[in-house]
């Protein structure tokens, strides 16, 4: 069976491993002891399997309505701009998604450096929208 270390779950999650460890002192998320005597808690791969769907179904606060699923809240760190085209930089957890987009676009949403916004991906394009805090 297939186990994870609460370091191991919270990177796979996109989270602090504190704010596993809530989940798991809440009773959101199951784990156990192991049986070294060390007390180290583990989450089995089949329960985080299970959480990572759960949370992945839940709604994003703002989202509207849309078909697309896959909306990835970031921080814009970088936007290029030229006279008709843009490209913005999001850091959405440890990963680093791009969006080529006209610059009147970037200019309309206030988009800057520091911003949040949501990659909206559908299919093969990627959509960044300014997100309301």
């Amino acid at each position: 069976m297939t186990t994870f270390r609460i370091g191991e779950a919270a990177e796979l999650l996109g989270v602090s491993a504190d704010t596993v460890r809530r989940w798991i002192d809440s009773g959101r998320l199951a784990a156990s002891r192991d049986d070294q005597g060390q007390g180290q808690r583990s989450i089995s791969g089949a329960d985080l399997a299970a959480f990572a769907r759960e949370r992945a179904g839940a709604p994003d606060a703002g989202a509207g309505s849309s078909s697309a699923r896959n909306r990835l809240r970031g921080i814009v760190t970088a936007i290029t701009k030229d006279q008709v085209m843009a490209q913005v930089d999001l850091q959405v957890g440890p990963f680093r998604v791009v969006s080529l987009m006209s610059r009147e676009a970037v200019d309309e949403l206030g988009l800057e450096v520091g911003s949040l916004g949501t990659a909206v991906v559908k299919s093969t394009n990627v959509v960044v929208e300014r997100a309301d805090h």
